[in-house]
């Protein structure tokens, strides 16, 4: 394990940088490989992750886990799992780009200390943040992007998919792409 990442955890879990921080039950730092290649990078903590502590633990997070076994992922050997924000917005709403701004530089140090080669970005406000603000997931999802030096492919949002059920096909060809780029920068026999 990377030796900074243990004292960067204790410093975002300590967070009072913006409003979040009064309605929140637990600060999700993240969770997975702490050397992964891949980093998986979505909006915010949602209720069931605040209570549990925990991203990606509700439907969502069940389909991720889906998709990522389909893939040959798993959260312990492969990814990294962190969001945008590091504290539920009330009602689940989209973070504010003020709370986004307060969270973004944790999220930067993160991915410096895991070093990914591959980021994948869930849904719009992963995309908007992480890409900048004229990029749409309806026009970009599945194409390779350029961010931070890094590959990165935007995808639907596993609750996009879970409220839209015909968006399973293009998930499915953009984590295809995700697959092929792993084999192509990590590991041929994948």
């Amino acid at each position: 394990m990377n030796m900074e990442l243990p004292a960067l955890k204790n410093e975002i879990l300590k967070c009072t940088k913006c409003e979040l921080a009064r309605t929140r039950n637990h600060v999700i730092f993240g969770e997975g490989n702490t050397n992964a290649k891949v980093m998986i990078i979505g909006e915010a903590p949602g209720r069931d992750e605040d209570m549990l502590g925990r991203p990606f633990v509700g439907r969502s997070g069940q389909l991720l886990d889906k998709i990522l076994e389909a893939c040959g992922f798993n959260r312990e050997e492969h990814v990294f799992i962190s969001n945008i924000v590091k504290c539920r917005p009330p009602g689940n709403r989209v973070p504010t780009t003020k709370e986004a701004e307060v969270c973004m530089p944790w999220l930067q140090k993160q991915i410096d200390l895991i070093d990914p080669e591959i980021l994948i970005l869930l849904g719009a406000t992963a995309l908007k943040y992480m890409a900048g603000p004229d990029h749409r997931i309806t026009r970009e999802h599945g194409q390779w992007l350029q961010v931070n030096s890094r590959w990165t492919m935007p995808v639907y949002h596993p609750a996009a998919v879970l409220r839209d059920p015909s968006l399973k096909r293009d998930t499915w060809e953009d984590y295809k792409k995700i697959v092929f780029k792993y084999r192509e920068l990590v590991n041929p026999e994948h």
